[in-house]
Parts: C-alpha cells; sequence; structure tokens
C-alpha cells in the first residue's frame, strides 16, 4: 500500500484492472486472482523490494566447497540476503524503484523456481506458509484496492521509506493511510 500510495498512477492502474473485471459491486475472489496480472505483478515487486524477513531461514554447509572462487568451510552458517538480492543492479534495472511492469513481459516466479526473487526460500525449506500469503496478500489487496480510495493521514507530510531491519522487515514508521468512498 505504501509504494501504491507514493505512486498514484499505479494505483489507479491495479484499481481500473480489478473494476473491468470485477465490476463495482461485486467482491474479489480468489478464484480471480489469476486473471489480474497486474495485481500479481505489484505483489511481485512488493515482494522484491519490501520481503517480509531480510534474510531466509540460515543453513549449515555439509562440506567444503568451492562457489564463484571462494571458499566455503563445511559447517559453516550460511545465510541468503534477500533483501540485498532483491535491489542487486547487476540482475535488476531501476533495482531501488517500484516498477511492477518489470514483471509484466517476465514470467519471474517467486515460489522458489526463479532464483532472482525468493522472498520465501527455495526447494525443499520453502517457507510452509507460502500458500497461505499468495492466497492472502494478493485477495486482501485486491479488496482493499477495490473498495475505497486512499488518502494520507496527514496531507502534507512525504511517505517515510526507511525500513527498520530485524528477524522480520518492517516500516521504521508506519504508514497511516485513511480508506475513502470512492
Amino acid at each position: 500500500m505504501t509504494e501504491l500510495m507514493r505512486q498514484p498512477d499505479k494505483m489507479s492502474r491495479i484499481r481500473d484492472e480489478i473494476r473491468s473485471l470485477i465490476g463495482e459491486n461485486k467482491h474479489v475472489q480468489e478464484s480471480d486472482i489469476s486473471r489480474l496480472p497486474y495485481l500479481q505483478a505489484v505483489v511481485k515487486e512488493t515482494f522484491r523490494l519490501h520481503p517480509a524477513g531480510p534474510f531466509l531461514v540460515p543453513h549449515k554447509a555439509v562440506s567444503d566447497v568451492e562457489i564463484n572462487g571462494y571458499m566455503v568451510p563445511k559447517d559453516a552458517q550460511i545465510l541468503v540476503n534477500v533483501w540485498a538480492s532483491g535491489r542487486d543492479p547487476c540482475t535488476w534495472v531501476e533495482s531501488d524503484a517500484f516498477m511492477p511492469e518489470r514483471f509484466l513481459d517476465h514470467n519471474i516466479d517467486y515460489r522458489g523456481k526463479d532464483f532472482e526473487l525468493i522472498p520465501f526460500g527455495a526447494g525443499r525449506r520453502t517457507c510452509p506458509g507460502l500458500p497461505l500469503a499468495h492466497r492472502m496478500v494478493h485477495l486482501m489487496l485486491a479488496t482493499l484496492i477495490h473498495n475505497f480510495g486512499w488518502e494520507l493521514e496527514i496531507k502534507s507530510k512525504e511517505i517515510d521509506m526507511n525500513e527498520k531491519f530485524g528477524l522480520t522487515l518492517q516500516k521504521a514508521i508506519p504508514l497511516r493511510a485513511v480508506p475513502t468512498k470512492l
């Protein structure tokens, strides 16, 4: 919501997509999500820029291994920095910009198949909450945008985008948005 509040044109685009498929007086259903490509792109871009956890669950090297000229010794703790990989300029054009459109022409998945976007991990240690998160994030975002307009609580203030790092990633100053009637 924060990124969409900062870029009203993207908020309008996602609302228009939802309303053209759903209409104005119906509720968004889980079965509608697969037919909303821009909504899916917004969620992917959000997971890329703002993953729930900045690091994946730590792993341990089971043997000595050399990766790209670096030696990783047996029993070394390995952390995957999801936050940094989502902002890697070698992988992502304008890596710090919120651009959901980047996912419209590329079928990059965040469920562990494409390693440039792995906010839930990959392989057999993928986050067990991924299926629930996939359904709920899309459905909640679509419902909030479809049913309400949104304004900042204090209109003259710039939205602070600083993040507070910990076990989870949070906004340093929470978004204070007010729903309005459409």
